[in-house]
């Protein structure tokens, strides 16, 4: 008969919770969040955030009316704010894929406390990049027109066109996440439906709960799915940026006309990604008194892949000028040379600066694990990834093959106004999602719970 051993300190795992917790008071925990009412710094958030959203509807609606024109796009610089928000959005959406789906997949167990919040926001970020290809066109009305249906003009689609490979590679990404995201919360929706005496929410909880009764057959069931969704999603991880990318590397435009890309793109946005999901985190664990299940040892393994990240965009940064030298290709020397000079070269060194030099900071620990450095690492980031896609856009096509067509880009109020609406939207949508729905997989921590799982790792005396 076989007696199991424990195994010494030094290969144990470190605890993913502090102090102790029963399942039930992870239940109480967690879930009484949404049935309490929130306390007024949530209220003033949320009127702060839907003023801004309402502003951006605002200038849409203006741009609708007026046209395009309202922009500061010009002739060569026709892709401009929009293009540049729409990349920055969708490069936001990929941690929460990324955190979700490949660390699940390579179960790292770090990521249940964390993973439900990450796949929230990525459901939001990609609804905020999906408004600007919409106006982009000029005519939203007639945006049905991207979608390969049957129709008595017999005028199909043009499956050439970068455009329509957005409306796909988006699409496709943003309903395999909202699956993924929905299979995840079914437990939990049937936790609230069973605690609940509203006869309101009652209703609704158990129409969302698809009849979970958390029965053996059902678990079963459950984690096939589960694992399905995320097989999937790790592809789209991959394909989606790079098909975005591919909206640049197939012109012919000096500077994007690079086999780089693809990967760059990826590692930007996972960059940019985690950077997001370190700031609202932080935020939640303070707000919603969630320190003993989001740790500091999370955050600093999320600051670990920010610093990872940081290292891999500053190697793409190097492989662009090296490729704009090894060319000796004159148009791409010169675009190269725009970007640490000329008229937007204050952007391109902003770029570097908040990409690669203030992220080295997350070297020492006590920088990782210091909310003030990691929130100003996480800001710089994200600043500096929207001038990323500022640079790449606007300093390649204000000045391309035809020096007499040259043209700088100035923004204006509106696409300003339009930028400040879509964070309104996405920070109103995670207060909102805070409130009414379970921002962490109870069922995904209960398995990580000190005495859940076996610490013999399979060693028998």
């Amino acid at each position: 008969m076989s007696k199991a051993v424990a195994l010494p300190d030094v290969l144990r795992e470190p605890l993913l919770t502090d102090g102790p917790m029963s399942i039930g008071g992870l239940d109480d925990q967690v879930l009484s969040a949404t049935e309490r009412t929130p306390p007024r710094a949530w209220f003033i958030a949320l009127a702060i955030t839907i003023t801004a959203m309402t502003i951006g509807f605002g200038f849409i609606g203006y741009t609708i009316a007026t046209g395009i024109g309202a922009w500061g796009n010009n002739s060569p610089v026709f892709w401009a704010f929009d293009i540049i928000n729409f990349v920055f959005w969708v490069g936001i959406g990929h941690a929460g894929t990324l955190i979700s789906a490949i660390l699940f997949l390579f179960r790292m167990r770090w990521r249940n406390a964390i993973a439900r919040f990450a796949e929230a926001m990525t459901i939001f970020a990609v609804m905020c990049a999906g408004i600007f290809p919409l106006i982009h066109v000029g005519r939203p009305w007639l945006a049905f027109w991207l979608f390969p249906y049957p129709n008595q003009r017999a005028i199909w689609t043009n499956f050439r066109s970068p455009l329509l490979w957005d409306v796909f590679a988006v699409s496709t990404y943003f309903s395999v996440s909202l699956m993924f995201w929905y299979l995840g919360l079914v437990p939990d929706i049937a936790s609230m439906r069973d605690r609940t005496t509203n006869k309101w929410k009652k209703p609704i909880y158990t129409f969302l709960a698809l009849g979970w009764h958390g029965s053996g057959r059902h678990w079963q069931h459950y984690e096939k799915a589960y694992l399905l969704l995320a097989g999937l999603a790790t592809g789209l991880v991959l394909s989606v940026h790079s098909v975005v990318s591919f909206d640049f590397a197939t012109s012919v435009v000096p500077g994007w006309h690079m086999t780089i890309f693809p990967p760059y793109f990826v590692a930007g946005a996972i960059f940019a990604g985690f950077s997001m999901v370190v700031i609202v985190l932080v935020v939640v664990r303070e707000t919603m008194d969630l320190k003993n299940l989001i740790t500091i040892r999370h955050l600093d393994v999320m600051n670990k892949v920010i610093l990872g990240m940081s290292c891999l965009m500053g190697y793409s940064y190097a492989m662009e000028g090296f490729t704009a030298w090894y060319s000796q290709n004159t148009y791409l020397h010169h675009t190269f040379l725009n970007i640490i000079g000329g008229s937007y070269g204050w952007a391109g060194w902003l770029t570097i600066a908040c990409n690669i030099g203030i992220p080295q900071l997350l070297w020492f620990k006590k920088c990782r694990t210091s909310y003030f450095w990691m929130i100003l690492v996480a800001i710089s980031v994200t600043i500096g990834m929207w001038f990323e896609r500022f640079v790449i856009i606007v300093i390649s096509l204000s000045q391309d093959f035809l020096p007499s067509a040259w043209r700088l880009y100035k923004p204006t109020m509106v696409d300003f106004g339009i930028l400040l609406g879509s964070f309104g939207l996405f920070f109103t949508l995670v207060l909102i999602f805070a409130r009414v729905l379970p921002v962490i997989a109870t069922t995904e921590v209960k398995g990580i719970l000190p005495g859940a799982q076996p610490e013999t790792g399979g060693h028998h005396e």
